[in-house]
């Protein structure tokens, strides 16, 4: 067999196979505000049955009206993608990043909660105004593809019997998601999760096991600015293994240009005691990592670190 025809077979196969995300068409069935920040939207569609969700912080991607206003339809099938490019910036489609909150297929529905920050951007926008009946369109996981698509980060190492969770308003659904799988889990570990909110009423009452412990840190109360509640959480608050020299296997700690980059770091240990799961705004992720890394020796291996968003700027 030549290399050619082994090259036609092989990429015959791949695009035989299906693709590991796909587009869906959803729209709005119900809103139901969760709090003064907080808004649940539950979406509807003739698909949704063909989405699956990996994780608790399962991410999805939505798509909003463009600069014009005007809700575009992608391709459901072909490339989604190219055909955005071809749009131009002021037609195409504002694509964002959400985390897949709840998710039923049975009943093909599917939750995103949005945190509301005014008409400062095209998804806060939408969700401030958008009624029953509007449409969007989705990228999530296909269910009938059989290999890991990735899109999460939530993958504690066997044996880890402490974890600490940290987060801002952003990283509450994904927050949310992992402390209600943890407790349905039979031998849950040690759980310390310490969220930072807008304000009090953004508490939220969520779903955790006896060995989990909540902290809110609401902005308005403790006079803070965004991520000061997060790196106090690390700094102060949170109980943390005993310090130690850092690691000489745990690789330099390269610092990123947030103008350009994400802190984006998942965690590869196979085995550990101690796992962190850090999201939020890029500025307080990064100043965490190096507590973390830098001032404290734990284990890089043993975190996953991610800036969700960038403050001042917006990020697909």
């Amino acid at each position: 067999m030549s290399a050619v025809t082994t090259l036609v077979q092989n990429l015959r196969t791949r695009l035989s196979k299906p693709a590991g995300y796909r587009l869906f068409d959803i729209q709005l069935k119900q809103r139901l505000v969760l709090s003064p920040s907080l808004v649940r939207l539950v979406f509807s569609g003739r698909d949704v049955a063909l989405m699956q969700t990996l994780g608790p912080d399962q991410r999805v991607k939505l798509f909003f009206p463009g600069a014009n206003g005007v809700a575009v339809n992608l391709p459901r099938h072909g490339d989604w993608q190219a055909a955005r490019r071809q749009l131009g910036p002021d037609c195409a489609p504002a694509m964002r990043t959400y985390t897949l909150r709840n998710l039923r297929p049975e009943c093909g529905e599917l939750d995103i909660d949005f945190v509301l920050h005014g008409e400062t951007g095209p998804a806060s926008r939408w969700a401030l105004h958008a009624a029953p009946g509007e449409r969007l369109q989705i990228v999530a996981p296909n269910a009938e593809c059989d290999t890991d698509p990735g899109g999460y980060e939530w993958l504690p190492p066997a044996g880890v019997r402490n974890v600490l969770l940290i987060g801002d308003e952003t990283a509450l659904p994904a927050l949310a998601g992992i402390l209600e799988q943890l407790a349905t889990h039979p031998d849950a570990p040690r759980v310390q999760a310490f969220i930072e909110v807008p304000e009090e009423a953004d508490c939220l009452a969520l779903l955790c096991g006896l060995n989990a412990k909540v902290h809110w840190l609401p902005r308005a109360s403790l006079g803070t600015r965004h991520g000061d509640g997060m790196l106090l959480a690390a700094r102060e608050l949170a109980s943390l293994p005993p310090l130690r020299p850092q690691a000489s296997d745990s690789g330099p700690l390269d610092e990123l240009d947030l103008d350009h980059q994400r802190p984006w770091e998942r965690a590869s240990a196979r085995h550990s005691d101690f796992y962190a799961w850090v999201a939020g705004e890029s500025a307080a992720v990064m100043a965490i990592r190096r507590f973390l890394i830098n001032e404290r020796g734990l284990d890089r291996q043993a975190l996953t670190l991610m800036g969700y968003w960038k403050l001042g700027r917006s990020l697909e």
